[in-house]
Formats: structure tokens, C-alpha cells, sequence
């Protein structure tokens, strides 16, 4: 009876093997191909040096987040579990998840090297470039439970362009702020993919404003919004007036009395624009995300103008100040042959591919420089009234 009982158990045990190796979201069967775990020729030359080795890391990285959900809702055990291999392969481990109180569900986690794992494989010091911990945050997850607060925070950022009243956004800069004051923020980075880009973008600027500049890796960040719509609307109307003004025929006098019209309350509105509060900064150092866009994602593919669709002259003009009100980002667009449908140009999959081709550039993204504008300012120094003697 007894050797029945442990033929059973060891029966379950190869099924549970068996459904792990056969899952789609296997890292042995949908994870990068041809990518090393770290070993000791990394203490020679890094490979977190890497701009491709970097990318696919944190790319793995957001993909067990997602896993570490589906894991939940699925009941899985550490034995059967899918999302653990996503981040042991490159020696890390799982310090903290991020849980959503609403719902339970899991959005984010806290990765930190696993030096215990590292010294097995004689890695006997952390690789120069390797974070000593990461923030990763999940995006939208059409499935089960917790759909519903996805789409909530969606929503949340397509009227508003901001997810600072989501609870997700408090707990991800929690724990953010507490791995950068554990290990130093020059030690710590935060990634995310589509609604986790947005929380990780919003927490990462958040930090920087107090002065802590986190790396940050953002994967098909949201860039469409009413907001924003509303606001180049508004833009394209007044670009429209001036080019019709130009157009109709001087008269004279009038003509003259409009054109001072217009530069006294050109010059009247840029004089009280200090008195909002703000100047620009320009000893401030810049916090420049690292962007991950293909422009057949129409969710994230606004990041690639670098001026919107004004005319070039007028966004110029508009927009003329000093270069640090410009927010410098690594922008690294996906290269493909031909359009891509929409689910495959906004998926996490490509950016560990093999076969991935990018486009480097430092981008002047107009659309960022509008999201990190208040980075760039300080309250201005306003001048002292003096008393009457």
C-alpha cells in the first residue's frame, strides 16, 4: 500500500513537470534564446554593460510580474510555479510583490541580485553595470480578477495623463523610495510595459523631483490621453489663427495697432509667467528615461515626434527657452519590416527577441518634455517688496 501511495505521488509529480516544460510561458520555451547567465567571465566584461543584454533583462523582469499573477490566479505551487525562472536565470530573487488592495491581485515586484545564487556558479561579486535591485512593474492584464482595476487605471490615465490617484501608484513609490534608500539610487532601477510604463515614468519622476535620479526603463509607455489631445487641439487652433492672420491684407494703421497689441500681451503673459511660481532650472541635473516605442503600437508611438503635428516653425517659437526645458530621453524604436498588428507592436515578447532590430537616438520627445516639464523648474525667486521709510 505504501509503495502504491509513493507511486502516486511521484506519478503527480512528473504531470506537474511535464505542464510546466510544455507551458507557453515557460521561460525555457517563450524566453530569450540566446542570452548567458551571468558566470564568472562577467567579472572580465560585464555584460550589464550591454545596451541588448540590459533591455532583455528587464524586459524577463516585467514578464514574471505578469506570470507572478497568472500564478496567483491559477493556484500554482512553487513547484509548478511560472514566473520564478524568468528572474533565477539571471541571478536574482523575488524580495517583495506588490499587491493591489482592491483586488488582491499582483502589479509589481522588487527583484535584488542573489548573491547566495551568484557564488554557486563562481559569480563571486555582483557584475559592474547588474543592479543590486529592481522595481518592475506589469501592465494591463485582460484576465480574471483584476482586469477590472486595470482598466480602471487605464481609464485613469486616458482622461487625466496621470496615475497619481491610483492606489498603485503610492505603493510602487514606497517601494521604489525604500530600495533607493537601502542601496543608493545610482544601485537601483525601475521598469515597466504599457500601464506598468506609465506608473513606473510617474513613481521615477516623483523621485527625481526630490532629487533621487533612479534608472528607469519604460517598455510601450502610454502616450495617448484626452488630455493631451484636448491640449494639441488647442495648439493646432491657435497655430491655425496666426497662419490666417498672416494671410489677410495689411491695413494700415489697424493692422499696426493689432501687431502691438499682440506683442504687449506677448510680452505681458512671459512676464507673469514667473509669477506662477516657476523658472527654469539650469543647474538641475536631467532625469533621462530609457523608451522602448514601435510605431506600429498606436498606444506609445506618440514618443516619437519630436514635435507633435504643429508646424515646425510655430512649435519653435512656442517653445523657445533655455535647452534644459527639452527632456533628453534614450529612445530606442523597434525597427520591423512592414506594419505590425497591434497586439504584436504593443507585446513585451519582442523586446527579448533575437532577431530585434532598434534605432538609437537621443530624442528631444516633445510629448516628454511636457510629462517631465517640472523637473526642469523651481520656484522663482521673488523679488523683495521694500518698506516704506
Amino acid at each position: 500500500m505504501a509503495n502504491s501511495c509513493g507511486g502516486e505521488v511521484q506519478e503527480r509529480e512528473v504531470v506537474v513537470v511535464q505542464e510546466e516544460e510544455a507551458h507557453p510561458y515557460a521561460f525555457h520555451v517563450s524566453g530569450p534564446r540566446n542570452v548567458a547567465s551571468p558566470n564568472w567571465r562577467d567579472l572580465i566584461s560585464s555584460s550589464w554593460k550591454k545596451e541588448n543584454y540590459k533591455r532583455t533583462v528587464f524586459s524577463c523582469f516585467i514578464q514574471a510580474v505578469y506570470l507572478l499573477e497568472i500564478d496567483r490566479q491559477e493556484n500554482r505551487t512553487e513547484e509548478n510555479a511560472l514566473a520564478p525562472n524568468w528572474w533565477r536565470s539571471f541571478k536574482y530573487k523575488l524580495t517583495q510583490t506588490l499587491i493591489d488592495e482592491r483586488d488582491g491581485s499582483i502589479f509589481g515586484a522588487v527583484l535584488e541580485w542573489d548573491r547566495a545564487a551568484a557564488l554557486a556558479d563562481m559569480v563571486l561579486i555582483r557584475p559592474s553595470g547588474a543592479p543590486k535591485a529592481v522595481l518592475a512593474l506589469r501592465g494591463t492584464l485582460l484576465k480574471g480578477p483584476t482586469i477590472r482595476r486595470d482598466i480602471e487605471d487605464d481609464l485613469r490615465f486616458l482622461a487625466w495623463e496621470s496615475l497619481r490617484g491610483s492606489v498603485r501608484f503610492k505603493v510602487a513609490l514606497e517601494a521604489l523610495k525604500s530600495v533607493a534608500e537601502m542601496y543608493g539610487s545610482s544601485n537601483v532601477c525601475v521598469a515597466g510595459h504599457s500601464l506598468g510604463a506609465g506608473f513606473a515614468l510617474q513613481v521615477g519622476k516623483a523621485l527625481a523631483k526630490e532629487g533621487v535620479y533612479v534608472e528607469a526603463h519604460l517598455f510601450n509607455p502610454p502616450s495617448v490621453s484626452m488630455a493631451m489631445s484636448l491640449r494639441n487641439i488647442g495648439e493646432k487652433a491657435g497655430f491655425a489663427w496666426k497662419r490666417l492672420k498672416s494671410m489677410l491684407p495689411s491695413n494700415g494703421e489697424t493692422l499696426a495697432a493689432i501687431d502691438d497689441g499682440e506683442k504687449t500681451s506677448t510680452s505681458g503673459f512671459r512676464s507673469w509667467i514667473p509669477l506662477l511660481g516657476y523658472k527654469t532650472s539650469m543647474g538641475s541635473k536631467n532625469w533621462a528615461p530609457n523608451l522602448y516605442v514601435n510605431n506600429s503600437d498606436y498606444i506609445c508611438c506618440s514618443y516619437t515626434d519630436p514635435d507633435g503635428t504643429e508646424d515646425k516653425k510655430e512649435a519653435d517659437k512656442e517653445n523657445a527657452g533655455p535647452a534644459n526645458g527639452q527632456a533628453a530621453v534614450k529612445l530606442f524604436v523597434m525597427s520591423s519590416k512592414g506594419k505590425q498588428k497591434f497586439l504584436e507592436a504593443h507585446g513585451l515578447e519582442q523586446w527579448w527577441s533575437d532577431d530585434v532590430q532598434l534605432q538609437q537616438a537621443l530624442h528631444n520627445s516633445k510629448l516628454m518634455s511636457r510629462q517631465l516639464k517640472s523637473l526642469y523648474t523651481f520656484p522663482a525667486t521673488r523679488p523683495a517688496h521694500r518698506m516704506p521709510q
